[in-house]
């Protein structure tokens, strides 16, 4: 069994938040801000247009679009 592997998450709007505190922190989002009907606000820096996410499953694949992006270019940077 893999320790670093988290169990998938029941919750997808808990994990939508897991992910969105991940990015803001790691600076790989400059604002993620959950609205009252449960979509997502989401801004890449100051200046970009702001997203707007149609609820948590948007906000899960957002992260997972940014992993991909990032582990992509450390490939190429080997």
């Amino acid at each position: 069994m893999h320790r670093n592997i988290p169990p998938a998450c029941a919750d997808p709007a808990a994990e939508a938040h897991v992910w969105a505190d991940i990015l803001l922190r790691r600076r790989l989002l400059h604002a993620a801000v959950l609205g009252p009907t449960g979509q997502w606000l989401v801004q890449r820096t100051p200046t970009a247009p702001v997203r707007l996410l149609d609820g948590p499953a948007e906000m899960i694949r957002l992260a997972a679009h940014i992993q991909y992006r990032l582990r992509t270019e450390e490939t190429r940077a080997r």
